[in-house]
C-alpha cells in the first residue's frame, strides 16, 4: 500500500510519518531529505525531489513493501502522480491530508522547528502562508494536528487501511 501525507509544513507529516513506519516497519519516504541530498550534489531542485521519490516508492511497492510518501504535495499534478505509482505498482493507495486548523499552533510550529536534515533550510511563516496549495479534487482523510495527536493519528491512518505490523512486512 502507498500512503500519501500531504500538508503544509509544520503539520506534521513527519512526525505521523515516523511513528508510522516505526510501528509498521513501512518505508518513509520524506521529500525534504531527498531534495537536500540532490541540493547537495549542486542541483537546483525544482520536481527533481519527487521524480526521486515516486521511482524509489515503485520499486519498493512492487517488492510488496508498504511506502509512506511524506510531501506537501501541493498541486494536483503531483497527487496524480502518487496515486499513478500506486496503480503502475497494482497497490492501493490512501491520501491522507495533514492539517492545523489552529493558525497559532501551525505559526508556533513552524517558527520553532529545527532542521534535522544538515543543510536543508527550513520554510518561514511567510513563506508557508504564501505558499501555492491547490484545492483538493479528490476524497482524501483529513487529520487535525491542533486536535489529535501524532499518536491518535497513527491509530488513526492505521485503522484506515488495517496496515500490517513489522513482524508482517516483508
Amino acid at each position: 500500500m502507498l500512503i500519501i501525507l500531504s500538508g503544509l509544513p509544520g503539520t506534521g507529516k513527519t512526525t505521523i510519518a515516523r511513528e508510522l513506519a516505526s510501528q509498521t516497519g513501512a518505508m518513509h519516504l520524506r521529500i525534504d531529505t531527498i531534495e537536500q541530498a540532490l541540493r547537495d550534489t549542486g542541483l537546483a531542485v525544482v520536481e527533481e525531489g519527487y521524480h526521486v521519490a515516486c521511482a524509489l516508492a515503485e520499486d519498493n511497492l512492487r517488492l510488496g513493501r508498504t511506502v509512506i510518501a511524506d510531501s506537501v504535495n501541493p498541486l494536483q499534478i503531483t497527487r496524480d502522480a502518487w496515486r499513478t505509482v500506486a496503480k503502475r505498482a497494482g497497490v492501493q493507495s490512501i491520501d491522507i491530508e495533514i492539517t492545523c486548523s489552529d493558525i497559532m499552533i501551525h505559526q508556533q510550529r513552524v517558527v520553532s522547528r529545527q532542521s534535522d536534515i544538515k543543510g536543508h533550510k527550513i520554510p518561514t511563516w511567510q513563506t508557508v502562508c504564501a505558499r501555492v496549495y491547490h484545492p483538493w479534487k479528490e476524497p482524501r482523510t483529513i487529520i487535525d494536528t491542533a486536535s489529535e495527536s501524532p499518536e491518535s493519528s497513527v491509530a488513526r491512518i492505521r485503522s484506515l487501511n488495517a496496515l500490517r505490523p513489522s513482524s508482517a512486512q516483508p
